[in-house]
């Protein structure tokens, strides 16, 4: 019997400027250090929120917005999880989740581009190419990114490849629908998978006071905890917020011996 993951999920609202988002990142790199977390999940564009320019913002990833993030999560002997832009060779940006922590460096590129809803992501933003597991302590740990979500290939290859937690960084859409959308989803994808899914996402601007503005997507908070037989574990609500979860490694065994859909399926 393993022991449980403990994970902390770092609910932020971004602002446009990355200096000020290392702050939330030190502060929610150490509340989960504090709660004995071993992995810190922050959200998509960390680094700085959509609707601003990001080509001037983005950084290599040994620049320094990431190598302070390194010095975090080192001080603290956390892995963490965090959303930046990188500069793409084509002169776009590419949207980058940086992982870092004892033993580990190294990111995922968003492969599926968020040109949905009357926005275009590709305009801006260059994908990635290749789906990424890395190994947090004794668990394999997939990485995927928002408009990820809406792919199940993606998560089924993550467990494929031995994924037993699929994090999703995101910075959802505000509109009608888009809540119950996320949930459906987030739940959909921990069911493909029979994997837990930690899918921590930007909080919504209201819940500080700032209005969002344009078609970007800013963030609806709702970050949520899903088990790999696809019920809620736990959820923030629409403010900036740190849930400390504990995930039980068995339940994954469990759930692929009960509903054996990786390997029942043909195609």
């Amino acid at each position: 019997m393993e022991p449980p993951m403990r994970i902390a999920l770092c609910q932020i609202v971004s602002t446009p400027d990355p200096r000020a988002n290392l702050e939330l990142v030190a502060d929610g790199v150490r509340r989960a250090a504090d709660a004995g977390a071993e992995l810190a999940v922050f959200p998509e564009a960390t680094m700085a929120c959509f609707g601003v320019k990001l080509g001037p913002l983005a950084e290599p990833l040994d620049g320094p917005w990431a190598t302070e993030v390194r010095r975090l999560a080192g001080e603290a002997g956390i892995t963490v999880v965090a959303g930046m832009f990188t500069p793409a060779p084509d002169g776009r940006v590419t949207n980058t989740l940086l992982v870092t922590g004892p033993g580990i460096d190294t990111h995922y590129d968003k492969v599926h581009l968020f040109d949905a809803f009357g926005f275009e992501e590709s305009r801006t933003v260059a994908p990635g190419e290749k789906p990424v597991v890395v190994r947090v302590g004794d668990t394999a740990v997939g990485l995927a990114t928002c408009y990820d979500v809406r792919f199940p290939g993606l998560y089924t290859r993550l467990a494929d490849e031995g994924a037993s937690v699929i994090v999703t960084a995101a910075s959802w859409g505000s509109g009608e629908g888009k809540r119950e959308q996320w949930e459906l989803l987030v739940r959909a994808r921990a069911l493909d998978s029979t994997s837990w899914v930690v899918a921590c996402g930007q909080a919504d601007p209201r819940s500080v006071g700032r209005e969002p503005s344009g078609k970007a997507p800013t963030g609806i908070g709702y970050s949520t905890v899903v088990s790999p037989l696809g019920a809620i574990h736990a959820q923030l609500a629409d403010a900036p917020d740190v849930a400390v979860v504990d995930l039980d490694p068995d339940a994954v065994e469990e759930a692929r011996r009960a509903v054996p859909v990786l390997l029942n399926r043909k195609f």
